[in-house]
């Protein structure tokens, strides 16, 4: 299993860079990064910034959405930090949240979050790609290169979109049984499909703190609410009981949501978190001592995780890149 850091954008580039740098030499692969651009910076010009920095780490965003940039532009911009990285980007891509909603716009369907995809990569790799009522768009300078497409997905639909039209699944978890409940929905799809699975990638995406647990909660406790929105759409969508489909244990702990301020997003001092029981924040994120961390990590690899993904915005950041470097990666090389 391979691990990775995700910022969300609100701390200095000079720290991010330097986070980089640790993180790259403690063993870490990848640095993702929330692409919404009005609550934080946009993320791509940090992003570039880092790549000069790192040899190896490879840089993404967790995620981006087909409904900020026109597709051509989206394209272009990844293939021009996958040409200055030396091939050193993915994307990760879903169907919009904070950056549609904080705008007052809803999420897009899963369909069109596919065409995206399958946009993005023709034109990186230098096809002639036709989408909307736009002229067929070819970079004459495009590589060839082969983008890696990681879809975040909850709800049957996206998992299924996931399965059959992503190389990754993002899920903002690090519950090992909904994981792996997940995880087997989007490869049940990709191999319905006619896809070979055997290469899928599979994110569990989630904050972290080593040490005393009262104070690990209190930093983490922002997650499992940012985590009810996405719940709360799929019980909108297919009712409480899901039609037998929704686990009762993912969709019990949004009882008490009253709503959810898009300006607080991933805030740890939100005044939308009541709701979230210490039970919730222990299963959602990975809290404790080193031995609990160590414990909860091999159960996400035996349910089929390759990636754990640090949300590395709960404070102390250099002490849990350092704490992670000593104590939990060595135990997974």
């Amino acid at each position: 299993m391979e691990f990775g850091i995700t910022f969300k954008g609100d701390i200095s580039p000079k720290r991010t860079v330097a986070l980089c740098r640790q993180a790259e030499v403690a063993g870490f692969k990848y640095a993702w990064f929330f692409d919404s651009h009005v609550l934080w910076r946009e993320c791509y010009v940090t992003m570039a910034l880092c790549m000069e920095h790192t040899e190896t780490m490879r840089f993404g965003p967790c995620v981006t959405n087909p409904g900020v940039r026109d597709w051509s532009v989206a394209a272009s911009l990844f293939a021009t930090l996958a040409a200055q990285s030396g091939g050193r980007f993915d994307m990760g891509v879903g169907r919009g949240d904070s950056s549609r909603r904080v705008l007052g716009r809803k999420p897009l369907n899963v369909e069109t979050m596919l065409e995206f995809i399958t946009a993005v990569k023709g034109m990186v790799r230098g096809d002639s790609v036709q989408y909307d009522d736009a002229a067929e768009v070819q970079f004459p300078w495009a590589e060839g290169y082969e983008l890696p497409a990681w879809i975040a997905a909850y709800g049957p639909k996206a998992l299924q979109g996931a399965g059959q039209g992503g190389d990754g699944l993002i899920i903002q978890l690090a519950d090992p049984w909904l994981v792996k409940w997940f995880a087997d929905q989007a490869k049940s799809a990709g191999q319905a499909a006619g896809r070979d699975m055997s290469n899928y990638r599979v994110m569990s995406a989630a904050p972290v703190w080593v040490g005393d647990i009262e104070k690990a909660r209190q930093q983490t406790r922002w997650f499992p609410a940012m985590v009810g929105n996405h719940v709360a759409d799929i019980v909108e969508r297919y009712g409480r009981d899901g039609g037998g489909d929704i686990p009762t244990r993912l969709t019990d702990y949004i009882e008490g949501r009253k709503g959810y301020d898009y300006r607080h997003h991933a805030d740890k001092d939100a005044d939308h978190l009541d709701f979230i029981s210490n039970d919730i924040i222990d299963s959602f994120g990975i809290l404790g001592p080193v031995e609990s961390h160590i414990s909860k990590l091999k159960e996400l690899e035996a349910a089929g995780v390759t990636q754990f993904n640090i949300y590395l915005m709960c404070g102390e950041e250099e002490r849990m890149i350092a704490e992670y470097a000593e104590h939990v990666l060595p135990c997974f090389q």
